[in-house]
Formats: structure tokens, sequence, C-alpha cells
């Protein structure tokens, strides 16, 4: 399985956010761009890290929508934004279980959960920059930066 190429277009999805609302990644489009965080557990040790340091730079998040997607049910996603205080979606990819993060490629059948992926999505829905870390090792929040940075080279 790999990851969609650079220049694709982003596999669009619906699925629910901590708190039950639709998400849409198509009602994005024209309007902001989009930072897909698949991350494999809720609570788990290097997964909370990353996405607190998410939280801990408000100027990073808003430079576009930052999405956090697992195979979380969404009950559990809530219960971990609460208990993080984690003020960006959480999405929930739990049934079918896996299918957001196997579209992207992010997905480990044999451990079902999604892969430490990471994806920038223009204004046009195009990918414009992917990482793939191995699942025991966090990403680094200064590359969503700088990748976020460059698309004012980008016309989309």
């Amino acid at each position: 399985m790999s990851l969609p190429a650079v220049g694709s277009r982003a596999p669009d999805f619906e699925t629910q956010n901590q708190y039950g609302e639709p998400v849409r990644l198509s009602d994005y489009a024209g309007r902001r761009d989009v930072v897909l965080v698949f991350y494999p557990y809720a609570f788990s040790q290097v997964c909370t890290s990353e996405l607190a340091a998410l939280r801990d730079r408000p100027s990073l998040l808003a430079a576009a929508e930052f999405l956090a997607i697992s195979c979380d049910p969404m009950f559990t996603l809530r219960a971990y934004a609460d208990a993080q205080n984690l003020n960006f979606g959480l999405l929930t990819d739990f049934w079918p279980h896996g299918a957001i993060a196997t579209a992207y490629g992010a997905f480990a059948p044999d451990r079902g959960c999604a892969l430490r992926a990471t994806f920038v999505i223009d204004r046009a829905g195009l990918i414009r920059w992917s990482v793939l870390n191995p699942i025991p090792e966090a990403r680094n929040p200064d590359d969503y930066a700088e990748a976020l940075a460059s698309l004012t080279s980008y016309p989309g």
C-alpha cells in the first residue's frame, strides 16, 4: 500500500468529529487548506505528545484546518479531546473500520489502526505534501509549518 502522490486529488470522505458532527473533506474546497494527521491510537504516549504539540501552537493551527484521524470510536475521541484539551477536529475512522486511512494508504490491517501519516491538502483539493513516519516515531510540527508556507507558491 502506498500513499497518494503529491499533486493528486485528495480522496474525499465524510465522517464525524468528536462531537458527532459530520465532517466532509470537500466542504473545505475553495476556502481552507487542510492538514490531515492520521494517528494510531487515542490516549497513547506518542500520539498524545504529537497532538499536544499541535494544540500548543495556535499560530500553526490558524494556518489551516487541522483534522486528526484515528480508528477510535467517536465517544473515545470526545473523552480524549476533553482530557487533553484538544480544540481541533478529531475524526473517527471507526466504521467502516479504517476506510479513510485505507483510501490514503495509511492503514495497518495487521494492527487495525491508522499509520502515522500526514497530508497537506490545498484549497483546490490537491495533496501538496505528505509524510509517513514509523508508528513509534513522532512527527515534527515544524514540517507542517514549512509545507503550509510553501502553498503560496501554488496557484491552487
